[in-house]
């Protein structure tokens, strides 16, 4: 059974919601036993860290109370070098929409992602596009079908991808432009998977989404 930690939730993104969609994309893996998913807090994830579970998910932005004039952010250094210390070391980490929102660009957090949210328009129709991957062997990006496609009214995150430095595996599109939407590579020994849909309930419990959830979950866990 492979152990899974979640860490979810923050001022834009209620925890409850999050929740419903990640159990709904992972029930099969928790109905047949393969995996045990528990939850933490930012306040106890470095001391989690060290049981050294299988694979981490994080959907949280760093921003603590974004709507205020003194701007507080949760990620320290001392937790930070936990996760670096973590992943290099054989970890899987699951960078999920906000968990790639206001971490600083030249910190060592997004130095391990190789990508971060830059900013989102208005919510609208968006088109999420699975990708062949080119020239990577399979354990170094997600293994999921090309042209695997959903559509839902969320936010379109706009975000800036090491793509050199990278295996892209899905691509975003709307009426504002493009982005990527999925990328995943190696770091040290462990494996680092990003996604930036989606922010709503309704995409949140989405099946195609859930499928890629599944996927990238599976993935950081090497259980594909």
């Amino acid at each position: 059974m492979r152990t899974i930690l979640a860490v979810i939730g923050d001022y834009y993104h209620p925890a409850e919601a999050i929740a419903e969609g990640l159990q709904q994309s992972l029930a099969p893996l928790m109905a047949s036993g393969d995996i045990e998913l528990s939850y933490t807090t930012v306040k106890y994830l470095a001391e989690e860290l060290a049981a050294k579970p299988d694979a981490v998910i994080l959907y949280k932005d760093n921003n603590m109370n974004p709507a205020d004039e003194q701007v507080q952010q949760w990620l320290g250094e001392e937790t930070e070098q936990a996760i670096l210390g973590y992943v290099r070391a054989g970890g899987g980490w699951f960078a999920w929409h906000s968990g790639l929102a206001s971490y600083p660009a030249e910190g060592g957090y997004v130095q391990m992602t190789r990508g971060y949210f830059q900013h989102h328009p208005e919510q609208k129709l968006v088109r999420s596009l699975t990708v062949e991957p080119a020239g990577r062997s399979g354990e170094e990006h997600v293994n999921i079908a090309a042209d695997l496609a959903f559509e839902t009214v969320d936010e379109h995150y706009f975000v800036h991808c090491e793509e050199a430095l990278t295996t892209v595996f899905m691509r975003t599109y709307s009426e504002d432009g493009q982005s990527i939407g999925g990328w995943s590579h190696a770091y040290g020994e462990g494996r680092v998977c990003c996604l930036t849909p989606a922010h709503n309930r309704e995409s949140l419990l989405h099946p195609v989404l859930g499928e890629l959830v599944n996927a990238c979950v599976q993935w950081c866990a090497r259980m594909a």
